[in-house]
């Protein structure tokens, strides 16, 4: 190992990871919030390979309006095809694009990295869902799709239609049960909604694991927060749990209040 390796790679020497990049990112003011959740998104592989993919098939595309999506794909494609093993890269296109597209980053106070997540995943979902659409409206794909007796896609007049699965959903979404028990009837009532993250309450010396158990456990109904109950027709005490029915591939958990 050469005499200008990091201190990292001795370190690690023959351990360090074969075609891994190790970049810090710097800082613009406070912008550590965003930095912690573009690390921890780069190094989840399976959304990082997503994306370079989506940078190599798009980057060609010169009449393509820059956005959240390919400020994000440029930075990772940067990190990724630096010689360096090691070092420090400055994110100042996806900073000027973070605050132009949303107020609430321009400032240089400190932001929370949870509510970070939660737009830049929301954001990118949107972006991927509109070039679907968008695809999809083409002349060529609407003419390969239209039957001559009914609509694009075989869909029927009136019919509800599912929304658009991306990559991100892959990578990040699971499903929570929402299971309120009516305590006068016993009425159980199940309802369905889809997550990209979880909110936990972390305790000192706590483990994931418990975390979880707590985020499920069963809370009381009563007082001014008493259940409407459809069988009974009036308001009752309840109890009420979330269920994760449907883990995500990659589990995106926060701490409440970082």
């Amino acid at each position: 190992m050469g005499a200008a390796s990091s201190r990292l790679e001795k370190a690690l020497g023959e351990q360090f990871p074969e075609g891994e990049r190790y970049f810090g990112l710097e800082n613009f003011g406070n912008t550590c919030y965003c930095n912690s959740v573009l690390q921890a998104l780069y190094f989840c592989v399976p959304f990082r390979e997503q994306l370079l993919e989506y940078y190599a098939n798009n980057k060609s595309a010169s009449d393509g309006e820059e956005n959240m999506l390919t400020c994000l794909a440029d930075l990772f494609s940067q990190i990724s095809n630096q010689k360096k093993k090691t070092g420090v890269i400055a994110p100042k296109r996806f900073i000027q694009r973070l605050k132009k597209q949303n107020e609430l980053f321009r400032s240089y106070m400190h932001q929370d990295a949870h509510e970070f997540l939660n737009f830049l995943l929301n954001e990118l979902v949107d972006i991927l869902e509109k070039e679907c659409k968008a695809n999809k409206e083409t002349p060529q794909n609407s003419s390969s799709n239209k039957s001559s007796n009914g609509p694009i896609n075989g869909q029927p007049n009136g019919s509800h239609k599912e929304p658009e699965t991306t990559w991100v959903h892959k990578c990040f979404q699971g499903i929570l049960t929402n299971q309120t028990k009516c305590l006068r009837c016993e009425t159980v009532t199940d309802r369905d909604e889809t997550f990209l993250d979880l909110s936990l309450d972390i305790e000192q010396n706590s483990s994931i694991t418990s975390c979880l158990k707590n985020f499920s456990s069963t809370e009381t109904l009563n007082a001014e927060d008493k259940f409407f109950c459809d069988k009974c027709c009036s308001l009752q005490e309840a109890q009420k749990r979330m269920k994760i029915k449907k883990q995500p591939n990659i589990p995106s958990c926060f701490p409440t209040g970082a």
